[in-house]
C-alpha cells in the first residue's frame, strides 16, 4: 500500500500561467478560473496519514512562489531540499527558507542536495545563506534516501548539472524531470517502464529549444516509447509556439485513453 504522496507544487514554465504580460487564450482562461493557474515548477514528497507536525517532508526545487505554494498545501516545515538545477524559476524562492532556519530550526542548517554546478550557482545567487544550508554535492547516478524513499539523480539534457530524479518507494517507480530535452540513453534505460513519468512538456507544437525542452507532443512520444505507465505533462508554458487552453489540451489527450494526463498545481499522487 502506498504510504507517500508526490505533490505537484507548481507545473508551469518560468513565466507562469497566467503571465502578467500576456492575454493569450490560456492566460485568459486561467484568469477566469484560478484553479487553472500554474506557478513555477516544484514538487513535494511526504508521508501520508500522519499529523502535519510529524510528517517528514522533502521538496524538489524552490520556485519563486514557494511561500504561496507551501501555504496552499498547509506545509509548516520542510526537512530537506533537492534541486534539479539552478535557473531562477527553480531556485528563486530559496530565500523564504532562511526564516525557517532562523525561527523554527533554531539555526540548524537545512540539508540541501544538488549537482556541483547547481550548488555553485545557488550559493552565488544566495551567498548570504551559506550559514543556514547544509550542502551535499550529488554526482550523476548518486542515490539519496530520505524517509524510506530513494532518489537517484539522473542526468538530463538542459543546463550543465541538471538532474531528473528517479523516485522509488516499495510500490512505485516515478521519474520527475521538469526541464529536459530528449533524455540521454543511460537515463532513458534506467527509467524504462516506470509507473509514473512527470516530464517537461514546455511547448505546444513548435519547440523553440529542442535541445533543452520537450514539446507536449515530444514528451508524449518519449513517454510512450519508454513504456511509462502514466505520463504527466508538466513545466507547461501554454503560450508558445501557439497558445493552447487547458480545456483544449485535456480534449487532445483523450486519444491516449488515460496514459497521458495534465499535471496541475496541487495534484497529489500516491506512491
Amino acid at each position: 500500500m502506498a504510504d507517500h504522496l508526490f505533490t505537484f507544487m507548481g507545473t508551469a514554465a518560468g513565466c507562469g500561467v497566467p503571465s502578467f504580460f500576456c492575454d493569450c487564450p490560456a492566460c485568459t482562461e486561467a484568469r477566469a478560473n484560478p484553479q487553472l493557474a500554474r506557478g513555477d515548477c516544484g514538487v513535494m514528497v511526504r508521508r501520508s496519514g500522519l499529523p502535519e507536525a510529524d510528517t517528514p517532508t522533502l521538496v524538489i526545487d524552490t520556485p519563486p512562489d514557494a511561500r504561496h505554494q507551501l501555504l496552499r498545501e498547509g506545509v509548516r516545515h520542510v526537512d530537506e531540499i533537492l534541486f534539479t538545477h539552478c535557473h531562477f524559476d527553480h531556485i528563486g524562492g530559496l530565500g523564504e527558507y532562511e526564516y525557517l532556519v532562523q525561527l523554527v530550526r533554531k539555526g540548524a542548517p537545512l540539508p540541501v542536495g544538488a549537482s556541483p554546478e547547481a550548488l555553485q550557482g545557488i550559493l552565488a545567487e544566495f551567498h548570504y545563506m551559506g550559514y543556514c544550508l547544509d550542502c551535499e554535492q550529488i554526482e550523476p547516478f548518486d542515490e539519496h534516501v530520505f524517509d524510506g524513499v530513494r532518489y537517484t539523480a539522473l542526468p538530463v539534457t538542459h543546463a550543465p548539472g541538471t538532474y531528473g530524479y528517479l523516485i522509488e518507494t516499495d510500490t512505485t517507480r516515478l521519474f520527475y524531470a521538469s526541464d529536459t530535452g530528449p533524455l540521454p540513453s543511460e537515463t532513458a534505460e534506467r527509467i524504462r517502464g516506470v509507473d509514473i513519468l512527470a516530464m517537461d512538456a514546455t511547448f505546444w507544437n513548435n519547440n523553440w529549444n529542442p535541445n533543452d525542452h520537450h514539446s507536449i507532443q515530444e514528451c508524449i512520444a518519449e513517454g510512450l516509447s519508454l513504456d511509462a505507465g502514466t505520463t504527466y505533462l508538466t513545466h507547461l508554458c501554454m503560450h508558445y509556439d501557439e497558445p493552447i487552453t487547458h480545456a483544449e489540451l485535456v480534449d487532445y489527450l483523450e486519444r491516449y485513453e488515460g496514459r497521458v494526463k495534465v499535471a496541475q498545481d496541487g495534484l497529489s499522487l500516491a506512491i
